[in-house]
């Protein structure tokens, strides 16, 4: 081989090394993980802008239903302000704790949902009912758009939640799928190049061949030990100790 073929080749092999380690990385599941909070924080963001936004459209409307003709100043007027907000607040403390729920996929009662959609009806009727009461489509259409954006926000939100952690979920499930039938994926370094060829890296069956001859019972299997054990990089002793581990598991039952 000519000293511009082992240069090429030798460059070709760093070149492949690096793309699959590129593969490897965006499939792992801690990446992925890291994407969809971004993702999640994004919808929650845009999500929460459009329900509040929404909410301070109908306020107006609320007060108004509210007050019945009230005067201007008087204390009827005033506290008919209270009634939106009070609706509102309940509301938004709801879809909050449903935040927090859908993350880990924990399903709440009938009497959650059952107060999520009494507000928003709540919030609907009142601000149409002055529409309805004058026959005005119009008027329906224009304060029917806020609640029901709103209404269709808060329930599609919590789905696209639990989505979200699915993905995760499918992420972990793969990357286990992959490693338990040996998918040759190799360790952290770079290849490197020797008298003009490149030189073969250990693969992730081989550490893990390694690491199940190094077991015994009295060791606690972590990705510590598989370093120690097996000379593997930090960021594939995880891997390897979720595999081994699996393997224990399956032959304890």
């Amino acid at each position: 081989m000519t000293t511009n073929e082992s240069t090429r080749a030798g460059r070709l092999a760093r070149e492949a090394a690096d793309a699959a380690e590129v593969r490897r990385w965006q499939s792992h599941p801690d990446v992925v993980a890291w994407r969809v909070e971004r993702v999640r924080r994004q919808v929650d963001r845009l999500c929460w802008a459009g329900i509040v936004l929404g909410l301070a459209f109908t306020t107006a409307n609320v007060q108004w239903f509210a007050a019945a003709g009230a005067e201007v100043g008087s204390l009827p007027w005033l506290t008919a302000w209270l009634l939106d907000p009070t609706v509102c607040l309940v509301l938004l403390a709801i879809l909050r704790a449903e935040q927090v729920t859908a993350r880990y996929q924990v399903h709440t009662g009938r009497w959650v949902r059952a107060a999520k959609w009494l507000t928003l009806a709540a919030t609907y009727v009142m601000n149409t009912w002055s529409s309805w009461a004058a026959g005005s489509p119009a008027g329906v259409v224009l304060h029917s758009v806020p609640p029901v954006v709103v209404f269709v926000a808060a329930e599609a939100v919590t789905d696209l939640r639990d989505k979200l952690t699915d993905a995760v979920h499918v992420a972990v499930t793969t990357s286990m799928n992959r490693t338990e039938v040996h998918e040759p994926v190799v360790d952290e370094p770079a290849a490197t190049v020797a008298e003009g060829r490149p030189v073969r890296r250990k693969l992730f069956a081989e550490y893990l061949a390694d690491a199940r001859a190094a077991w015994t019972a009295d060791v606690v299997i972590s990705p510590t030990w598989v370093r120690q054990a097996t000379g593997c990089s930090r960021g594939l002793s995880s891997r390897l100790a979720a595999a081994l581990a699996a393997e224990v598991v399956r032959h304890d039952q």
